[in-house]
């Protein structure tokens, strides 16, 4: 799992904003069962695709910055 590498207390943090949006904007008051349900499923079928995405940017910046070494790099030549 993508996830797997978070801290005991970054998950119980994300638990906790589980809770707090679903009791905000319907609120349910969900227990920790269900929260964690929640976030399995989270973790389990949308994660990958927000993981790549965070990939495919960084990429895209790499790349940028890249691009822009070699030109920097000549701008340093002295004439």
């Amino acid at each position: 799992m993508i996830m797997d590498t978070l801290s005991r207390e970054e998950k119980n943090q994300m638990l906790e904003e589980i809770a707090y949006f679903f009791n905000e904007e319907f609120e349910l008051d969900l227990g920790i069962i269900r929260r964690e349900v929640i976030f399995d499923f989270f973790q389990d079928n949308l994660a990958k695709y927000i993981y790549n995405r965070a990939l495919d940017d960084a990429k895209k910046f790499y790349e940028k910055n890249a691009s822009n070494m070699e030109s920097d790099y000549y701008a340093l030549y002295k004439e």
